[in-house]
C-alpha cells in the first residue's frame, strides 16, 4: 500500500481570517502550479475570480493552462485566506483525485492551524469528503455537530491554544467539475462566506 504525505505545507497568513479545507490535493501529474487547488479542471480559483472580481479567467495565466501563483498568494493575503487540507496522509484506492477512493491514514490537526491564526474564526470545506474529516475530527476534540447542509453553517466553541473561541463552520459546494453545479451558482454560495 502507497502512503502520501501531504506534498504542501498549510497556507496560514499572518492576519489569515478564514480557513478553506478541501481534502487533498490530486496527483502532482494533474498540477498546473505548486499550490492549493491546483488542478487545472478544478474550478476553485475561477469561483474566487468570479465573485470578487467579476471574471472567472482573472487568475488564469494568458495562453496557458495554469494558474498564477503569485497572484493567487498575494490575493489570499489580501484577504486574509488560508489553505490546506483535512488529510495529512492518503492511500488512493485509483490513481485519480476522486475523493470517493481516497482512504484517509492521517487527518490533519484543524485545531493546530487554527491557534497560529488567532483572527481566523471561521472555517470552510470544499465538499463531501472534507465536511465528513472535519466532523470526524471535531469528534474526537469532544464537539459534536452534525455537518451543516451545502451553503449552511454550523458555530462551536474550541479550545485553541488554551483559550475559548467560536468557530462557524461553512460547508460550500465541491469546486470540482465532478459536482453537477454551474460555476455561477458555486459562485453564489462562496459570496455568502464574504457578507
Amino acid at each position: 500500500m502507497t502512503i502520501e504525505q501531504h506534498p504542501l505545507e498549510p497556507f496560514l497568513p499572518e492576519q489569515g481570517r478564514i480557513l478553506f479545507l478541501g481534502s487533498f490535493p490530486p496527483p502532482q501529474v494533474r498540477w498546473s502550479m505548486n499550490f492549493f487547488y491546483p488542478n487545472w479542471i478544478n474550478d476553485f480559483w475561477r469561483i474566487q475570480g468570479l465573485l470578487h472580481f467579476g471574471n472567472k479567467h482573472h487568475f488564469e495565466v494568458e495562453g496557458e493552462k495554469r494558474f498564477d501563483k503569485e497572484r493567487i498568494v498575494a490575493f489570499c493575503k489580501e484577504k486574509g485566506i488560508a489553505l490546506f487540507d483535512t488529510a495529512q496522509k492518503v492511500h488512493r484506492l485509483k490513481d485519480n483525485a476522486d475523493d470517493n477512493f481516497l482512504e484517509i491514514i492521517e487527518r490533519t490537526e484543524v485545531f493546530s492551524l487554527l491557534a497560529q491564526m488567532p483572527l481566523c474564526n471561521i472555517v470552510v470545506t470544499t465538499g463531501g469528503k472534507a465536511s465528513e474529516e472535519l466532523c470526524q475530527y471535531l469528534g474526537t476534540q469532544g464537539i459534536e455537530v452534525k455537518i451543516p447542509k451545502v451553503g449552511k453553517m454550523v458555530s462551536f466553541s474550541a479550545n485553541i491554544s488554551a483559550s475559548s473561541r467560536v468557530i462557524t463552520w461553512w460547508r460550500m459546494p465541491s469546486s470540482s467539475r465532478a459536482y453537477p453545479m454551474k460555476i455561477e451558482k458555486k459562485a453564489e454560495y462562496y459570496k455568502l462566506l464574504w457578507k
